[in-house]
Parts: structure tokens; sequence; C-alpha cells
């Protein structure tokens, strides 16, 4: 270290003319006019000096200078102080310990003369041993320490911090000064107040605006603190752009770096004092968001990158690393508006270069939506869909749609392109985004463009057309093509490259998906669920949209197939799982509520069937598909069935019919249109009517439409033929639980008719051994009125239906005298409120007495009566209590 103390240097750093020390630099600045109080940090302060050190740094304008200045007027501490304010220059250890003497000496600390003008490590001695003669503690305030260049006069200032214990010093600058901050950290000898610390909270933001006459609401405070990010002179800034504006709130959302005043500020304070090289690396990078030192380098073709990012984040020049031990940098927000003004002002033609350098990095490391990000900034959009198509990633846009990360990269593209795989890229958004019509016409055009055009991009344009055309198929008129298309779609993946597919398993899904809806489509159930429990099983990121719609159409299928316990299961996951994907009411599928439905209703839950009903109807319009409108449809005419409806059960079928007429719907589901139109006709006493829309079905050999058949041919008393089409049926292999059920009940009910009671009796036997599987209790209620008289004498049906759920009277046989007339009846079970409706019944009350002491309304009452009647088989109100009693129900 040097041996002079003061040296004579006129004109130097710190000195005026005549060599004599300046004022204004051992002056506390004064508060600014527009001063927030900012009390937790000056505690912090208060506490910081308790040590030794206390280090305060940050950006240009974060306040550091004013916190301290406003912590020495507060008289927080009763010590004396010493306030010195440092610049280039002083860094010369004469200078430097002048001033340090002097303002020493200025607080009142009787400091030594120095021997000769030199001063060595023994004058810092005595220094130290007269500050710790001290009764109290002294504060050395440097600020701008930080700024000072040069390591001498830090060596000198960490051996005067070590051997004086009542000395506190507390330096402040935009990084760290050169002083050994590791060791005083590891001590528990440093307290820091970092940028982070300096940010202002919302609290004073506000009260800031307040001083400037700027009013302002919560969600525009908190958008102008994110985009300031909390620094001090850019809220100061703003607040002035602010004032006596008419439309605050537009220009808060407009505000930005390049704003006048805030632009002059960086200028000034950040920018003029780069080198040109440091301008022009800042000015290159602003392009980037958030960057690596090998991206920068990349982008400005520098191999020092980063040295300068490593330089320019020690001087807090509004660049900070992203996260803790990252190697990822980003700038202040204003700071990159500011830059990348600038740049598009000074050289336009130089930003598409920029942006196009760093999507060909990017695209190279893998990082596909940042690359394609920049393409686009770049207006490279040829480049931009090239690097979907080529990385495999059509699959993200199929599910996503525009408005994914991905597809939302792409909604500046321009509408007409003749690209082919820029035409690709909008098929698969247009797909997405549940177009169809549209994501056909741009992928039979991407067709004709690469015909004519041809191709840069390999194997991942091929896989792209497929993929689109698959899912197009699978969806519309020809679905028996999709499993030869995913054959040779499963052949380029085989030798596509495994990392690209290793960041895309969402592709096999989809084709997965695919194939099981098309075979859905063409009613191949078995073979479809099969397939789409495979890929409901493939649990993917990003896949969940995907796989709540396996699950949906696995659900529906189950739920047609008399599989009712899998297709609850399947329909609840389903539902559950959408909610665990944020999805709201109005998103969730539709189609899973329908299967809840067609579960409850099948099992004769009434309200379950009534609630999951209400739920789906919202979301089984036109818009929702033809899946979720015909499968409404069908469970909301069988509900209307049970309560004698049979007109509006009609309509409701063929509204959706109509609305469905021009959509691609499961062939199995619109055959179960027809056919429920057809039951319903027949049962209400229209066969003709009946045999014309039979007519019209196509697979007249299937299970299902030889039961209707039967049904039709009973209605017209041929019962020969009605018996042998339901027998053929029943004794099928592999029918479905729901036809086979129709079919013995059918077979029971003509036997009935003809007086075969053995054969009535082993049909039903049967019938309920079908039921009782899957608790198929609808059905059997509704061919209950025809077959009630079979449990007379027959204990092991009475046993049946108990099994079923469903109660009978006992039998004569063992029924005691009072209820041995009574006829064997199936109770479907009373709601609460129905209960209390019974008991007002039963109390021989007045509709109008139930109503008042219920606080419903007459109607309402009317309606519980007529359920409770239908419920319990009665034909009065006498009649349904005596039920009730005998049934110990009330």
């Amino acid at each position: 270290m040097s041996t002079e103390l003061i040296a004579d240097l006129p004109g130097g750093s710190g000195f005026d003319a005549d060599s004599s020390l300046l004022d204004s630099k051992f002056m506390v600045p004064a508060a600014p006019p527009f001063m927030v109080a900012r009390p937790a940090l000056l505690a912090r302060m208060t506490e910081g000096v308790q040590g030794p050190v206390t280090l305060v740094t940050g950006l240009a304008g974060s306040g550091k200078t004013q916190l301290l200045a406003t912590w020495v007027t507060s008289g927080a501490v009763d010590w004396p102080i010493a306030w010195i304010s440092l610049e280039t220059g002083d860094e010369q250890p004469s200078a430097f310990w002048t001033y340090v003497i002097e303002g020493l000496r200025r607080a009142g600390v009787a400091v030594p003369a120095v021997p000769g003008g030199t001063a060595g490590r023994a004058v810092i001695s005595r220094l130290a041993a007269a500050i710790d003669e001290q009764p109290a503690p002294v504060v050395l305030i440097l600020d701008n320490a930080s700024q000072l260049p040069g390591r001498e006069w830090a060596l000198g200032l960490d051996f005067l911090i070590s051997h004086a214990r009542q000395l506190r010093v507390v330096l402040t600058g935009r990084w760290d000064p050169p002083l050994p901050l590791y060791r005083y950290r590891l001590a528990g000898q440093l307290h820091e107040l970092r940028t982070a610390d300096l940010a202002f909270s919302s609290d004073e933001a506000a009260e800031l605006m307040v001083l400037h006459g700027v009013d302002l609401g919560a969600a525009e405070l908190a958008k102008l603190l994110e985009h300031t990010e909390g620094w001090a002179a850019g809220i100061r800034l703003c607040a002035c752009a602010l004032q006596n504006s008419p439309d605050v709130k537009r220009l808060v959302d407009t505000i930005s770096g390049d704003e006048s005043t805030i632009a002059d500020y960086f200028v000034g304070e950040v920018l003029r004092l780069q080198t040109p090289e440091v301008r022009r690396f800042l000015l290159e990078t602003s392009v980037l968001d958030t960057f690596t030192p090998a991206l920068a380098a990349a982008v400005t073709d520098r191999s020092d990158a980063s040295r300068l990012l490593s330089t320019l984040t020690r001087e807090n020049a509004f660049i900070q690393p992203v996260g803790t031990g990252s190697d990822l940098y980003r700038y202040h927000r204003l700071f990159a508006e500011l830059l990348r003004a600038q740049l598009a002002w000074a050289e336009p033609d130089e930003v598409p270069m920029l942006h196009t350098r760093a999507a060909a990095w990017l695209s190279e490391q893998g990082r596909l939506v940042e690359a394609v990000g920049h393409a686009a900034q770049a207006g490279d959009w040829g480049s931009a869909a090239g690097m979907v198509v080529e990385d495999y990633a059509v699959g993200r846009l199929v599910i996503e749609g525009g408005s994914g990360r991905l597809g939302r990269l792409f909604a500046g593209m321009p509408e007409h392109m003749e690209l082919p795989e820029a035409v690709m890229v909008q098929a698969a958004i247009a797909y997405g985004d549940r177009r169809p019509d549209r994501a056909a016409d741009l992928l039979a055009y991407a067709g004709k463009l690469l015909a004519v055009h041809g191709s840069t991009c390999g194997d991942g344009l091929t896989l792209t057309g497929f993929l689109v055309q698959i899912l197009l198929l699978a969806d519309g008129p020809e679905p028996e093509r999709v499993s030869e298309l995913v054959a040779v779609a499963e052949t380029f993946l085989a030798v596509a490259p495994p990392e690209r597919l290793a960041r895309h398993p969402e592709l096999r899904v989809l084709l997965r998906t695919a194939e099981g809806s098309a075979l859905n489509s063409m009613g191949s159930v078995d073979a479809a669920v099969d397939v789409l429990t495979d890929a409901a099983a493939s649990i993917v990121p990003g896949c969940d949209v995907v796989r709540i719609g396996s699950l949906a159409q696995l659900a529906l299928i189950e739920a047609y197939r008399g599989r009712l316990s899998r297709a609850e299961h399947t329909a609840r996951q389903a539902l559950d799982l959408a909610a665990e994907a944020g999805m709201g009411r109005t998103e969730r599928p539709g189609v899973a509520e329908v299967a809840l439905a067609w579960v409850a209703l099948e099992r004769y839950d009434i309200e379950a069937a009534d609630r999951h009903l209400r739920a789906a109807q919202p979301l089984c319009g036109p818009d929702s598909g033809a899946p979720a409108m015909l499968g409404y449809a069908v469970v909301r005419a069988r509900r209307l069935h049970t309560r004698g409806e049979l007109r509006a059960a009609v309509n409701t079928l063929r509204a959706a019919e109509v609305a469905a007429a021009e959509m691609t719907a499961p062939r199995w589901l619109t055959r179960e249109v027809l056919l429920g139109q057809a039951r319903l006709l027949i049962a209400g006493g229209h066969p003709d009517h009946a045999a014309e829309l039979l007519g019209r079905c196509p697979e007249t050999s299937s299970p299902d439409v030889a039961v209707v058949h039967a049904a039709l041919a009973m209605r017209r008393g041929d019962t020969r033929n009605a018996y042998d089409l339901a027998r053929t049926t029943a004794d099928a292999v592999g029918v479905p639980a729901p036809v086979a059920l129709d079919a013995w009940l059918l077979l029971a009910v003509v036997a009935a008719q003809g007086e075969d009671a053995s054969g009535a009796r082993e049909a039903l036997r049967r019938a309920l051994r079908v039921a009782g599987a899957e608790n198929q209790r609808r059905p059997v209620h509704q061919a209950w009125g025809q077959l009630r008289r079979l449990l007379r004498d027959d204990e092991r049906l009475a046993v049946q239906f108990g099994a079923l759920g469903v109660t009978p009277v006992p039998s004569q046989a063992g029924a005691s005298a009072a209820v041995a007339d009574a006829e064997p009846v199936v109770v479907e079970a009373l709601s609460k409120r129905e209960l209390d409706v019974l008991r007002g019944m039963a109390a021989m009350l007045p509709t109008e007495e139930i109503a008042a002491t219920l606080y419903v309304s007459v109607n309402t009452v009317k309606t519980h009566v007529r359920s409770i009647l239908r419920k319990l088989s009665a034909s009065r109100r006498n009649e349904a209590v005596r039920r009730a009693r005998s049934l110990k129900l009330i």
C-alpha cells in the first residue's frame, strides 16, 4: 500500500482549485420533494450497523443513497456519523484517506495528525486505535464506493475494519466493492441490502403516485409495479409521465422503456458509462428474453459473451441472473424495451438477422418454442413452420390449437402461404381449434403445393400430413381408412430420430386415440374399447385433453354395452381428470355426464339420472358433437318414457336425429336413436310408423334390431315370429347384456300372453339373471305391468327380484292374512320429499294442507303424488298408502 496520505493534487478529484477539500462530499444529500417513507428498510439499516460492515447495492436509481440519507437524518442511532460521497479519482490512497480522516474529524472523532503527510499501516493502526477510544461506535458511510477502481484503497479499508472494533462501515454502489465480502459473510459481520430488497412494495408505489397527484386503481398499480419490477427511479419517472394524463389507464398499458424521460435516464446513467463494444453487445442481445452466455455468443458472434455478462451483472447494469446458480440472464424489462427501441430505430435491418441467429441456435438445442418465437419475430414463417414439422411437434398444435403456447406464435402468420410446411401447420392448428372443415381444406392445399413445389422438409412433413388426415378421417365419413393409415404412420415413427420422439410422446397417443375413435364410429365397439383403453392408460404430460376424450368415449360405449360399473368408473375418472386439469364446468366432457345419466337410469336411480341429465344438458348442444348430443337424446327419451311421456320422448329423438344429420356419429349410436324411436312408437300403438323406421335401419341382422322387430311382430299379433326372433337373439353368443335382457323379457311376455306360465317364469328368471349382473332395473320396471303375476307363486323369482334391488310384496305363501290379497309390486326408492308427502297422504291431509306444511306449491305436491303412485304401482292414494305400509316405508 502507498505510504502517502495527502499528496499535492491540485485540481484532482475531490479538491477545488486551491487544493482545499470540497465540502459537498461530506454533506448528507437532501430529501427529494417526493419522498416515500420506508420504515422497514430504515430498521434494517439500524440492524445492519450493529455489525462491522453494511453493504447496499442495487441498480442505478434504486434509492440507495436516499435510503442512507434518510437513515442518517432520522437519528436512528446517537453515534458519530461520517458521510463521504466518492467518485472516480478518489481511489488514489492519498485522496481516499484524506477524505476518510477529514470525514471522521468532521463527525467529531479525534483522529491523530498525519506526520509528514504520509500514511502507512502504522498510521492506519493509530487511526483504528483512535476510533476504538470513542465511547460509542463510529459510522463511516462511503457512498458510491463500488465505483472506485483499483484495490489499494480497499486493502487499507479492510485493515481498518479488522482492527477498529468500534467502526461501522456502510458502503453503497451498483456492484460489490473489492473487499473480502465472503470473509465478512462467513464471520457473520456483513449485513446486505440488494436490488430485490430496495424494490418498492405496492403500498410504497401507491404513496409515490399520490405524491405526484396520480390516481391509479389496484389493477393499474399492479401492472405498473410488474412492469418496473419495483425499480424506484422507474416508478418515479412513470409517475412524471402519468401526471396530468387524461387517460391514465391507457398510458399505464402502453408506457415502456423508450418513454422519453425513462430513455434519457437509461442513456445518461447506464449506456453512457459503457464502452462502444459493450453498448453494441447490449443492443444485440436485447432481442433475447432470457439467454445463456452461449446463446448471447451465437447472436452477437462474440467469443467473450460470458465475460461481458459477468461484468455487466457485477456492475448491476440492469442485467441479472435468473434464479440461483443459473447461467440464464435477463434484462430489466424497461431497459430491454429501451434497447430494443434504439436497435429498431438505429439498425432496423439488423433485428431480423439477430432473431434468425437466435432461432437457429435454439433449434439446434431442441428448444423449439423459443426457436419458433424468434423465427416468427424475424418474419421467417417458412423456417418457423419447418422447425415444428421437422421436430415432429405437430401433435402439440393438434392438441392445443391456436390458443396453446406454440400455436400462439403463429397468430401473425399470413393467411395465404404457398409453403407446404406452413400450410400444414395451419391445418394442424385449425384441427386443434375444432375447425375440421378448414383443416381438411388446408390439408388438401398443402398436398397440391407439395406436388408442385416440393419441400426441403423430410419425413416430418409426411408424418404431419398423415396425422392430420388420420384425425380428420377418424371423426369423418371414412373411418374405415384409419387403421391402414395408422400402420403407415407407425412405420415412419419407427425410423424417426429417438430424441425427437422422446420430446413428443403425444404422437403415439394421438394415433392410438384416432384409431379407437374410428373403430367406435364404425361400430366395432369391442375393438374400440381395447384401443381406447390403451390410449387412456397412456399418462403423457400435456395430453390430458386427449386422455379425457378417450375416457369419455369409453364410458359411453360401456354404458351402451350394459357394463354399467365400468361405465360409471370411467366417466367419473374423465370428470375428475377434467377438474384436475382446471377445466371449468362448461368445458368438461358432456359425454361423461351422459354416460353417468345412462348408468343411473338403467339402474332406475331416477334422482341421480335427473341430476346428471341436468349437468349434461348445457354440455350437449349442437357445438358439442354428435356423440354428446345423440347420447343425451337417448337417455333423455328413456327418462321421458319412464314418466309415460311417449310423444315427448319420440320428439326428443327425432330432433336430435335431424340436428345430427350433417354430423358424423358412431353407427351404434345413430342406430340406437332410430331403434329408440321404433320402441316408443310400438309402445304407443303405432306399429306401422315403427316398421317404416326399422326399414331405414341398414343392419337388419344386428341383435338389437332383431329384438325390436320381435317387439313389432308381437304388437301385430304375430307371436310365433316374435318368439323366434327373440329366442334366436337371446340364445346367441356374445349378445350385449341390454339386448339379451330385452330378448328374455320379451320372451317372458310372449309366454305369459300364451298362458305358458312355466315358460314365462323361466324366461323371466333368465332375464333377472342377466339384469342382476349390473343391476339393470329399468327394462324390468317397464315390462313389470305384464309380468308381475308371475311372482305370486314363485319364491325363487322373488329372491331374484330382491337381489336386483327391488322389493316385491310377499307372495301368498309367505304373506300374513292382512296382505294376502296384495299383488307383488316393484318399488323404486322414494325421495325424502316424496316420503314427506306420503306421510301427509297417510294422515288423510288434503293437497293444500300438505303443501302448506312442506312450504311448497300445490302443483309441486301433485307432482310428488303422481310420482309416488307410479313408483308404488298404485292407481289411488289409499292404495299407495296401503302398499307403503305393507313395505314398511311409513
